[in-house]
């Protein structure tokens, strides 16, 4: 099993709504223990028992090329339908969680190579509510940092996402569906 978090490299981008993926995957690998398994310039891997822990360290919309390079360097070919994919979703309230067991890419750039790279869009994946801006340019608004009551909800839902993560690896995706699937928790962007 893999779990794949994305986000964009180096620390301009730390803590903004793009990088919601990297913050549950580094929360998992500090959580979880997870021994550095590959660190080249495209990823980083971590394992923990049978869990791969996955970050493309390209930007965004080369993240299925970073997978490439990890099954490259790993010797690893990964399954989709074993791939749980953690990113932002700007359609869905700030620390919102939606799992689903493959489907639309809904425009987000990662997820459009990832699908690129797999070939399907059946693939698991945990979507965070990142909130959206009306007016406000999408890149401008996915590349900024919560506001302080936006961040609460954001440090709630990445506490919970790891839960998911562990849910589906543990129960698979319609446990983790049936239990992390939830409303809003009520501030929108």
């Amino acid at each position: 099993m893999w779990v794949v978090g994305l986000g964009n490299p180096g620390a301009r981008y730390e803590g903004t709504r793009h990088n919601a993926g990297f913050e549950v995957l580094y929360r998992l690998v500090a959580r979880w223990k997870a021994r550095l398994a590959l660190r080249e310039s495209e990823v980083e891997a971590f394992r923990s028992g049978d869990v791969t822990l996955v970050a493309p360290l390209a930007f965004m919309n080369r993240s299925g090329d970073a997978l490439a390079a990890y099954e490259e360097s790993s010797g690893t070919r990964l399954v989709p339908a074993e791939t749980l994919v953690v990113c932002d979703d700007i359609y869905l309230p700030v620390g919102t969680l939606r799992l689903r067991p493959g489907g639309s890419t809904a425009g987000h750039r990662g997820l459009e190579s990832i699908e690129a790279h797999f070939g399907t869009p059946e693939y698991p994946r945990l979507r965070i509510g990142v909130g959206g801006q009306p007016g406000e340019g999408l890149a401008d608004h996915v590349l900024s940092r919560f506001e302080p009551a936006e961040r609460d909800l954001m440090d709630e839902a990445v506490a919970e996402a790891e839960q998911a993560v562990e849910t589906w690896a543990s129960e698979g995706i319609l446990a983790a569906m049936n239990r992390f699937n939830r409303r809003s928790r009520g501030v929108s962007s």
